[in-house]
């Protein structure tokens, strides 16, 4: 049997509410996933939990610019994050939201607790103010020239140029993403925690095994420059919680996001009774509490976190895990490729257990990215999943069900390869436990490769063709049946959804301990096709299927800030960048498109050239108002045929959209087809 049973909890990172799970994302959730499905397959009591990550000046922003309220767009976000989740076959005990009444509780006691204990400081900052918006703005909502190189158009904390670091107050002609306004710096009182009061305990914490080694390397640098004081409060307006006692204050999202571990958990155990809050999470708790995240949040969860949770008298995780991020072909996820591919664009045109698998077979316990290779993946798949594992049954089950009555036989007596399978379970269990799946999955295709080798050798085709071999025959191709069976117990876990088709085939259902049985003198179902070939057809729709969906969605404004930056997005070098040829042009004429909810038709005078170009500037700005304004348009961009005529460039604009929408005016003095540099 098993070992003895463990109480374990599993969390996976937050996801953000303000978009859609992408496949970059799923990395994670899958990875988790299968190291809980193991668990349970186990027999263990292991609780798996997450929730949307819904507070933010990004959710503030987002929402007004879709002209709804911050709590009707989270919820809605919910909804599609969770169908995602599950049509993914991650299979979560509970999913829940950081704006609950359970989150805002717990965000309090631990401020409180911090409070009380002297760890919480406050300190008067200078920042900078859009007078117009009327709101402190985030190092990511400021652009402006970068104070080293003077790179233009650059954010307010790292220049994408010269790779310089600097405070947003630095930037030489700062402008508000949010408005286009010339920010302000005014004074405001902050709330910090602590952090360098934790760090002799966060020294020993980190090197107690429960990081891998290559993070725990990492943190040292911050040990070594010094650990600050962490910034825990952001002026409204702001969609959070309110700070206690101050008035006008809300805590960081960073602050209560990770705290949705324990709200999500507290109101699984409220509603199912099916675990004691307390007992995983109070100081001296002896449960396991594992996080799954990405490798970009690993300071929040390895410094803030454990120190925020020792602080208010809460126990520290047993281990936070950290993984890599995923390309796609050797390259960063691409919007122009077709490679940033949504997570519903995936499960539109593939089965979820491929990628399931595929990852799994890269997975290791290490922070190591991952490639997506296509082809690779197709050919993986189809060699691993259909040519070896399913292959065995489709091979062996027709000769049960014609001559045997699809019953396998009662006596086996050649069972070397059958105690072979049954022994490397200790094996593939403890790559299980130590999430190196990738090791887990060539050991099973390893004894894949057996069963087949096997098959082959035996020629039970050949065999049946005398009548006094039959009941060989039924020995093989029951044997045949059984290492499929074991096969697809270790494998379980990975895919899910193909394991319970198996299931209903061999009229059986799997634990982990169902390895150490052989089925004999037992009824199977007619055996029906269990997992299709990957057509590449159906890859290549579902990439031209992301390449329409990036093209038609709008630009997003750039304002993931709270250090919660998309690593996945793509990225281009200094040289790509060059190519944009940014022209002065004049507004020659400017006149409603009929049928067209959102565009303006402009004619634009380049100096002795006019282009023809469609703009989304509809909700801001009457035609009329536009007419002998200069602009700067991109004059290079390839030509796109609409549906109202062909569109020869593109104007800029800056704004969070709807009335609030400004296009590029270019400095006094400025000629048309004058060059922007």
């Amino acid at each position: 049997m098993t070992t003895a049973t463990r109480k374990i909890l599993v969390t996976n990172a937050l996801p953000y509410a303000n978009g859609p799970i992408h496949i970059g994302h799923m990395l994670g959730y899958i990875q988790a996933d299968i190291w809980v499905r193991f668990q349970k397959m186990r027999g263990h009591e292991c609780h798996y939990m997450c929730a949307d990550d819904a507070h933010g000046t990004p959710i503030m922003l987002k929402a007004q610019q879709l002209g709804i309220e911050p709590e009707q767009m989270i919820a809605e976000m919910n909804r599609a994050h969770q169908a995602d989740f599950a049509d993914f076959h991650v299979a979560f005990d509970h999913y829940y939201s950081t704006h609950s009444p359970e989150n805002k509780e717990l965000a309090e006691l631990i401020y409180t607790r911090l409070r009380d204990a002297g760890h919480i400081k406050t300190k008067t900052i200078s920042q900078l103010f859009d007078p117009q918006k009327e709101m402190f703005l985030p190092d990511r909502f400021v652009k402006g020239d970068c104070p080293k190189c003077g790179a233009a158009d650059q954010y307010g904390d790292n220049c994408d140029v010269c790779g310089a670091t600097y405070a947003p107050t630095e930037l030489k002609n700062p402008v508000s993403a949010v408005s286009g306004a010339t920010p302000e710096l005014r004074d405001s009182e902050h709330y910090f925690f602590d952090l360098p009061a934790f760090e002799a305990m966060l020294k020993a914490w980190t090197r107690s095994g429960s990081l891998q080694e290559e993070m725990a390397n990492k943190l040292n640098e911050w040990f070594e420059s010094g650990l600050q004081r962490w910034d825990i409060s952001r002026d409204a307006p702001y969609f959070g919680f309110e700070i206690p006692d101050a008035p006008g204050k809300y805590f960081y999202v960073w602050l209560d996001a990770p705290i949705g571990y324990m709200s999500s958990f507290k109101h699984y155990c409220t509603t199912t009774g099916n675990a004691d809050f307390e007992s995983y999470w109070e100081k001296d708790s002896t449960a396991e509490l594992y996080h799954f995240i990405g490798k970009d949040i690993i300071y929040f969860h390895s410094l803030f976190w454990p120190a925020m949770l020792n602080g208010a008298d809460f126990r520290q995780p047993t281990n936070v895990w950290a993984h890599g991020f995923i390309t796609v072909n050797g390259t960063k996820m691409s919007k122009s490729k077709g490679t940033f591919i949504m997570a519903r664009t995936y499960l539109d045109h593939l089965d979820p257990d491929y990628l399931r698998y595929y990852f799994a077979a890269k997975l290791t316990s290490r922070i190591d990215d991952l490639d997506l290779n296509l082809t690779d993946f197709t050919q993986r798949v189809n060699s691993d999943l259909v040519g070896k594992v399913v292959n065995i049954a489709s091979r062996c089950a027709g000769f049960i069900q014609k001559k045997f009555d699809g019953k396998l036989a009662a006596n086996i007596n050649e069972t070397a390869l059958l105690d072979e399978f049954q022994a490397a379970a200790a094996t593939i269990a403890e790559s299980y436990e130590k999430r190196e799946f990738s090791r887990a999955m060539r050991d099973i295709m390893a004894l894949a490769d057996k069963a087949n080798f096997y098959i082959a050798e035996e020629e039970p085709w050949q065999l049946i063709k005398d009548p006094a071999k039959a009941e060989r025959v039924h020995e093989i191709c029951s044997i045949g049946i059984n290492l499929f069976r074991l096969l697809m117990i270790y494998l379980t876990p990975v895919v899910p959804e193909l394991a319970q088709r198996v299931q209903a085939f061999l009229n059986e259902e799997f634990n982990w301990d169902s390895h150490r049985n052989i089925l004999k003198d037992h009824q199977i179902q007619p055996f029906k096709a269990l997992l299709q070939r990957i057509d590449m057809e159906h890859v290549e729709k579902m990439i031209d299927a992301s390449k329409a969906a990036n093209t038609a969605a709008a630009p997003a404004p750039a304002s993931n800030d709270e250090l919660k930056n998309d690593p996945l997005s793509e990225e281009i070098n200094f040289d790509d960048f060059a190519k944009v040829d940014l022209r002065v042009a004049l507004i020659a004429n400017a006149e409603h498109v009929e049928g067209a909810d959102k565009l303006l038709k402009l004619t634009l005078d380049l100096g002795g050239e006019t282009r023809q170009v469609f703009a989304g500037i509809k909700s801001a700005y009457d035609p009329a108002t536009l007419i002998g304004q200069h602009t700067v348009m991109v004059a290079n961009l390839a030509p796109r045929k609409m549906r109202f005529g062909l569109s020869e460039g593109m104007v800029l604009a800056a704004g969070p959209g709807g009335e609030e929408l400004y296009i590029l005016n270019p400095h006094e003095g400025a000629k048309p087809g004058m060059r922007v540099k």
